[in-house]
């Protein structure tokens, strides 16, 4: 139940239901610690997916949480851009490519449209551009892929440096 509930969700992984992604939200939804209507990227027809699934009665989006918007893509000034990588860090399905220092680039089709990286921006050289054409959105099922692949990235880069660490600190105690 609780996959086939979060495929239902858009997989944007914005937070702005209040909750850290798209899979604890739709936990707290099953735990009942929140409503199906508190995803504004879902909107009303989302939500009514949600409802249906649930087999309960939709309601409008929670204006608390947001409003529902066109989906739009992230695009860098690249000629402002100072290559400070905390839009690449805060993009939770790696759709900004670039290294320190150097320039940044969105890879629109992957995109989910979060709006995650412009807050981190310190110059404010990015901005969301709703989509011409929606259909060039990655779908829920590619976002939710890119998301695990970043997370289960992470989750190795972490476990990588603790054992680093541990090696540097044997060494040092070592020489002792």
């Amino acid at each position: 139940m609780l996959e086939s509930l979060n495929n239902l969700l858009p997989q944007t992984q914005c937070g702005q239901c209040s909750f850290n992604g798209c899979r604890p939200y739709a936990e707290a939804i099953i735990a009942g610690e929140a409503d199906i209507n508190q995803c504004p990227p879902s909107g009303d027809a989302g939500i009514a997916r949600l409802a249906e699934f649930l087999g309960i009665a939709p309601k409008p989006l929670n204006s608390q949480f947001g409003e529902h918007k066109p989906k739009s893509v992230a695009v860098i000034d690249e000629a402002q851009c100072i290559g400070c990588v905390k839009c690449i860090a805060a993009c939770p399905v790696d759709a900004i490519v670039g290294a320190a220092k150097w320039m940044h680039t969105v890879i629109a089709t992957e995109c989910t449209g979060c709006e995650l990286c412009v807050a981190p921006c310190p110059i404010d050289c990015i901005t969301m551009i709703p989509l011409e054409n929606p259909d060039f959105a990655p779908t829920n099922l590619h976002a939710k892929q890119r998301y695990e692949a970043k997370t289960k990235r992470k989750e190795m880069e972490g476990i990588e440096k603790t054992e680093r660490l541990r090696q540097q600190k044997a060494r040092l105690l070592a020489a002792h």
